[in-house]
């Protein structure tokens, strides 16, 4: 994307541009390729903490902060599974479907010809009943409504505009 299309742009105009180029695919989209054993990568961008707490089974773990330097030879965080699978179909997943869409827009600027962000994110995974899990076996599904539900705070929310 040109850098003078980029700049000034809130979150939400970065998430209209990437679905312009970012194919996006709904928990039963998936669902379907797992039951008819579609080979895919299924990559988990969320932070450690939040992949710990509830996943998708068989997933892989490469936080978005360590996207590009996973996808790539030479660095400490390389993951060798991704580098080598330019040509595979990757599906990413993250909570919502808003980072999973940025990155695999990077990981179509690296190169990468079968990427798709799971749209609506673990959470319509969860609302869709898909099984989520962590270290202790399958997740309750009113416990991962729970861990889904938005905390933002006052100052997070921002100015609001003075009505006369």
């Amino acid at each position: 994307m040109p850098e003078k299309q980029c700049q000034g742009l809130r979150f939400a105009e970065l998430l209209k541009l990437a679905q312009e180029e970012v194919d996006e695919l709904f928990p039963w989209d998936v669902e379907d390729l797992m039951e008819n054993k579609v080979p895919f990568i299924l990559l988990d961008i969320r932070e450690p903490y939040e992949y710990r707490k509830l996943r998708i089974e068989n997933s892989i773990n490469v936080p978005r902060g360590l996207l590009e330097i996973a996808c790539d030879w030479g660095y400490d965080e390389t993951v060798p599974r991704l580098v080598e699978a330019k040509k595979e179909k990757i599906i990413i997943a993250c909570r919502s479907g808003n980072r999973s869409l940025l990155a695999a827009k990077t990981m179509k600027c690296m190169g990468y010809e079968d990427v798709y962000s799971l749209k609506t994110g673990l959470k319509g995974w969860n609302e869709y009943e898909l099984p989520l899990v962590n270290d202790q076996g399958v997740v309750d599904i009113e416990a991962a409504d729970d861990y889904h539900m938005a905390h933002v705070t006052e100052a997070q929310k921002g100015p609001r505009a003075v009505s006369d």
